[in-house]
């Protein structure tokens, strides 16, 4: 569960189920591809589908958790995450996993989260071996406008070289909408409305009460553990069918 989303989430849950699929529904990319990786190494498309560049991801409860009683104690006062809550992370089932995979692919990594610096170092410092590739750019709660703003993402984007200052509006929404050959995997609302506005392909991280979520019309996938999309990659990425 993502501790800083439960305050943040309200104004969603307050419009309808068909409010919100509606808008979803008018504002969604066609269904999102990519090829195989083994295929796409050096190419920007093949066979008619795009080829993936990098994956953003979020931190709280995609690349680590915390016990319950953390969630429930850094949700009242935030910044102990810094201290005692960020001590009792614990990495997601399949992280080393995938991000091996990935880095022997060569696939971009970043971090796009409204977590603090401090407990996102603390989880690449601890819980992934030195032999990992670095995350790199890492957007944290500094960065403004936070998500649901696709700006973190874009800033990503930027700086891999997939898009230009230009392509970002002052307000850090894209200026033109387009796919990129990116994936935004989280498990909130917030990180699929960034990544989808962002033009990103979305992954929901399966959490309990996030049912509605799998759902959404902005959701291309939904995985259990993260090294399920090691298969999903290998075989091409594909949205699933709404």
């Amino acid at each position: 569960m993502n501790l800083f989303l439960r305050s943040r989430t309200f104004t969603t849950k307050a419009l309808s189920h068909a409010t919100v699929r509606t808008f979803a529904m008018e504002n969604q990319y066609p269904a999102r591809r990519f090829a195989p990786l083994s295929k796409g190494k050096g190419h920007d498309v093949v066979d008619g589908s795009m080829v993936l560049k990098g994956i953003v991801f979020d931190v709280d409860g995609t690349l680590c958790d915390l016990p319950e009683a953390e969630q429930k104690e850094a949700h009242k006062k935030i910044e102990d995450i810094e201290s005692d809550a960020m001590r009792k992370q614990i990495p997601q089932a399949g992280l080393v996993t995938l991000m091996e995979h990935l880095d022997a692919n060569d696939i971009k990594k970043g971090i796009c989260t409204r977590n603090f610096n401090t407990p996102v170092e603390h989880l690449l410092t601890n819980h992934l071996p030195g032999h990992i590739n670095t995350f790199a750019p890492i957007v944290t709660r500094d960065f403004r406008p936070p998500k649901p703003s696709p700006a973190g993402i874009l800033h990503i984007a930027k700086q891999w070289g997939i898009i230009s200052e230009s392509d970002v509006a002052d307000n850090g929404r894209p200026v033109a909408k387009r796919p990129l050959p990116l994936i935004m995997v989280g498990d909130s609302i917030d990180d699929i409305i960034a990544g989808h506005d962002a033009g990103a392909a979305t992954v929901l991280l399966r959490s309990e009460g996030k049912e509605d979520l799998e759902k959404d019309p902005r959701t291309d996938l939904v995985i259990s553990r993260l090294d399920e999309l090691i298969d999903v990659l290998e075989k091409g990425f594909e949205s699933r069918q709404r």
